[in-house]
């Protein structure tokens, strides 16, 4: 696991987990069960994604896994524009959401475009 921990795109994901979970602290109740579920489903999975592509040997399924996590962003960034829409997060709490997603994506595609050339 260490090899792991040591990944940058890792610990910025780890991070991003830490901070939904604390932001979704603050959603209503009767959303905890379906947003709130749906966000961090979505960001595990996506980190599942990220795990699996640092332990796949074959570049090819490496991309593989590094496309999912995009598309498992891509999902996270409109979840969390509904629930700002909803009023549930502050423009603040949206803004470092975000911020936090982009560094991830950046990232993930720096990954995807070194995998690419090889």
């Amino acid at each position: 696991m260490n090899e792991l921990e040591s990944l940058k795109i890792y610990q910025y994901y780890v991070d991003l987990i830490f901070y939904t979970y604390n932001i979704t602290l603050k959603f209503p109740p009767y959303e905890r069960f379906s947003l709130v579920n749906d966000i961090k489903k979505v960001t595990n999975l996506g980190l599942e994604c990220i795990i699996d592509a640092q332990k796949e040997f074959n570049n090819s399924k490496r991309i593989e896994y590094l496309n999912k996590n995009d598309s498992k962003l891509k999902m996270l960034k409109v979840l969390i524009r509904v629930a700002y829409k909803n009023k549930y997060i502050s423009s603040q709490n949206y803004g470092a959401w975000s911020r936090k997603i982009a560094k991830v994506s950046n990232l993930a595609s720096a990954w995807l475009k070194k995998c690419l050339k090889q």
